[in-house]
């Protein structure tokens, strides 16, 4: 582990001696607190963290939000046609979203 710790901290001298860590955005501020996160969390933080700032949104929210949003429409349908069709979307999203999540934990692991 000490050999990682070290490698991390060359890495960042030498970003740091590059200039690439100068003018980053929240430079100079402390770092907001979190509760210590270890393992899987906090990789898993980590790159929802950097996705996000970059305008990325991983797959997986994507599609809760839309399920969320299918949801929300079949409590107004009136007709069973209707909320057969909205119930056959939800169950197709719910498959595409329990598929996602599981890619995420197994290239985790």
């Amino acid at each position: 582990m000490r050999s990682f710790a070290r490698l991390i901290e060359s890495q960042i001298a030498k970003a740091r001696a590059s200039g690439v860590l100068s003018g980053l955005k929240g430079e100079g501020k402390p770092l907001t607190e979190k509760a210590i996160e270890t393992g899987e969390q906090a990789a898993l933080s980590t790159g929802i963290r950097i996705m996000a700032e970059a305008g990325a949104v991983p797959e997986e929210f994507a599609i809760r939000k839309e399920l969320d949003a299918a949801r929300k429409i079949y409590t107004t349908l009136k007709t069973e046609e209707a909320r057969a069709r909205q119930m056959a979307k939800i169950s197709s999203l719910e498959l595409r979203y329990n598929i996602a999540v599981e890619a995420r934990r197994k290239f985790l692991r």
